[in-house]
């Protein structure tokens, strides 16, 4: 949030938001999706990314669970790689800039868990 005055800018944030930002952060690290939504379960901002954070790691246990399948499931695995190592970094971004992003589709579902 940005607050103009005088000419003057100054950023000032949600206590509640600074608060939950370094667990909100780890989270979108694989298996470490648990530490914001056990540690911060009053948070709203460590807990909404947590939940994103946790159907990730999910779809990466699913994308593991494939690369049993000859030939298609390393391609399977490879692509999701990649594409859940990206959107775990554009989490890891949005969180730093205090922003609570909806991932396209993983919001959806996140949103639907309550702990």
């Amino acid at each position: 949030m940005t607050i103009s005055t005088d000419g003057e800018t100054e950023s000032k944030q949600d206590p509640e938001l600074q608060d939950g930002k370094f667990f909100a952060a780890i989270g979108y690290l694989s298996i470490l999706c648990f530490v914001p939504l056990s540690l911060k379960k009053n948070n709203k901002f460590a807990q909404f990314h947590g939940k994103q954070a946790l159907v990730l790691f999910i779809l990466e246990l699913a994308a593991s669970i494939l690369k049993v399948v000859p030939a298609l499931g390393d391609l399977i695995f490879t692509v999701a790689f990649v594409v859940f190592g990206i959107l775990s970094l554009i989490g890891i971004t949005k969180v730093l800039m205090g922003e609570f992003w909806e991932m396209p589709v993983i919001s959806d579902i996140a949103s639907k868990i309550s702990l």
